[in-house]
């Protein structure tokens, strides 16, 4: 596609702090940038860990506080449980590893990942770095004529931009799959956009924003865009120091970068089960935690109370939680509870629920990505564990 914008005015971050240029696969090795490269390998070339000590080989199972919910572990087994921690109140009731995977061990989110970009973007929000109001053209020029340049960054955010986008996990020829190319996540095709940028430049409104929730990964990748463009700073360094760092968190995260060192905010993070918990006490906790104010209680409280059930009509997802809503890369089960959450495919979830003060983390591994039927499995399991406990 034709370039819009010259290089020199994309509102991208540098690879690393002064950098002369962008690093590529084919410069990486080079000086000036085999000073930074050499010491972030992974972002150019896979890698695999060599670990200091061997992984947990036992399953770690501590479920006696949840014995009101009938045949709980094998539940988990059958569902494919990875992790599974019940935390109430700041205190774990009950967690579940499975044989091979520890406490330590970081786990894929999906599109959990979405949930943490939301987070972050509301601390934005607070310090006054993003309107929720303005056109994301106004933060990144570069999109202007793509589907998102006068879509609102609100709009974005509960994912009612109207855009051409097939999000068929299953497809070789929809458009999410055509992100995992790009993203170094499936193997690239002759004609594959070369990074995120361009393809999020070249996606095209299919009609009118703000008239329907259409659940779209690409979304969460421009609000990561803009996140960059109003920092000055690469998306991973600004959930470091936004949320990681003041959630306390015992171990490091990891989120995937394409070619151009682009993040693949919509999926790529991984983390403990235990750290992601610390999420999920900020949201229970009106954006406190440990005392210290991480996000504003009018950012959660927006957040927790959901968006408009009637921009979801026709969700399979309603099958299951029929006023379900969107708001800031959440969920909102529309229940009495009050219950929202975050979910990926195959099976990861954060769960919320107020009344209680719980929250529940499950990581998984289901040969699916998602049906309906997983949606009530896992469903029905959360409210059980929470009403046993």
């Amino acid at each position: 596609m034709t370039d819009l914008f010259p290089a020199d005015t994309e509102s991208r971050p540098p690879r690393y702090p002064d950098a002369d240029g962008q690093p590529t696969l084919d410069t990486w090795q080079d000086a000036p940038h085999n000073r930074w490269a050499f010491a972030h390998v992974s972002e150019f070339v896979s890698t695999v860990p060599i670990a200091r000590a061997a992984r947990d080989g036992d399953a770690v199972v501590d479920l006696h506080r949840a014995t009101g919910v009938p045949g709980l572990r094998q539940r988990l087994e059958d569902s494919f449980t990875d992790a599974f921690v019940v935390d109430r109140g700041g205190a774990t009731l009950a967690s579940y590893f499975r044989p091979g995977f520890g406490e330590r061990d970081a786990h894929l989110l999906m599109s959990v990942s979405k949930s943490v970009c939301g987070v972050a973007v509301g601390s934005l929000v607070d310090d006054g770095l993003i309107d929720t109001g303005e056109a994301v053209r106004a933060y990144v020029p570069e999109l202007t004529g793509s589907a998102y340049g006068d879509a609102t960054v609100a709009q974005v955010l509960d994912m009612t931009v109207a855009v051409d986008y097939d999000e068929d996990y299953r497809d070789p020829a929809s458009h999410v799959q055509a992100q995992d190319r790009i993203a170094g996540w499936r193997p690239r095709r002759d004609g594959d956009p070369a990074d995120t940028y361009e393809f999020l430049r070249g996606l095209r409104a299919s009609g009118e924003h703000g008239r329907r929730f259409q659940y779209c990964s690409a979304d969460t990748d421009v609000l990561a865009w803009i996140v960059e463009a109003v920092t000055g700073q690469r998306y991973a360094d600004v959930i470091a120091e936004r949320l990681w760092q003041r959630l306390g968190c015992e171990q490091n995260a990891s989120i995937t970068v394409d070619a151009a060192g682009f993040p693949f905010a919509n999926g790529g993070i991984s983390c403990t089960a235990n750290d992601l918990v610390r999420l999920g006490r900020l949201m229970l906790g009106g954006g406190e935690l440990d005392g210290e104010r991480i996000v504003s209680a009018d950012w959660v409280a927006q957040t927790m109370a959901g968006g408009d059930p009637s921009l979801a009509r026709g969700l399979t997802i309603q099958q299951v939680h029929p006023r379900v809503s969107y708001r800031n890369q959440w969920w909102s089960t529309g229940n009495d509870r009050g219950v929202v959450y975050a979910v990926g495919i195959h099976g990861q979830y954060i769960w919320l629920d107020p009344p209680t003060d719980t929250v529940i983390v499950k990581l998984s591994s289901c040969p699916e990505p998602v049906t309906a039927e997983w949606n009530r499995v896992h469903a029905m399991l959360f409210q059980e564990v929470c009403a046993a406990i």
